[in-house]
């Protein structure tokens, strides 16, 4: 059994938004008891990550080094159509992932004591991200 649930989520520009709260009212209210929550996003500027919840410094870190790995503006990058960003954005996808899989039991998700669900904005500017949650029991 299977059933599939879509959130809109609005970012303000690169960084790291936690959407754990989201996704655990999707399995909360599921008709599904156990399974796997299948969460993808829908865009190739942005991504999914599952991290440390407990210490915002992380995630500031983990900007940090997206920054060193895939940097805005980088003159050997060919693709720039939409800015300076536009490039690095998709190489950040590359580097975050657009899709996880968590498990759930029993209307709650199985993440370890320290872990959340983040959505990356790769991008400078903020944008309606859509994020499709698929939950196979």
């Amino acid at each position: 059994m299977a059933e599939q649930h879509h959130l809109a989520i609005n970012t303000h520009g690169r960084g790291s938004l936690d959407i754990t709260a989201e996704i655990a009212a999707i399995v909360r209210n599921a008709t599904v008891s156990a399974g796997i929550a299948h969460i993808f996003v829908r865009h190739t500027s942005c991504g999914l990550a599952i991290t440390e919840n407990a210490d915002a410094s992380v995630r500031r870190d983990l900007e940090t080094l997206m920054r060193r790995w895939a940097p805005d503006g980088d003159p050997a990058y060919r693709h720039d159509l939409e800015g300076d960003d536009d490039m690095a954005a998709h190489a950040r996808s590359l580097l975050t992932g657009v899709s996880l899989s968590v498990p759930f039991a029993d209307g709650r998700l199985l993440l370890g004591t320290w872990q959340g669900i983040y959505l990356f904005e790769h991008r400078t500017q903020g944008h309606r991200r859509e994020i499709v949650v698929t939950l196979h029991g």
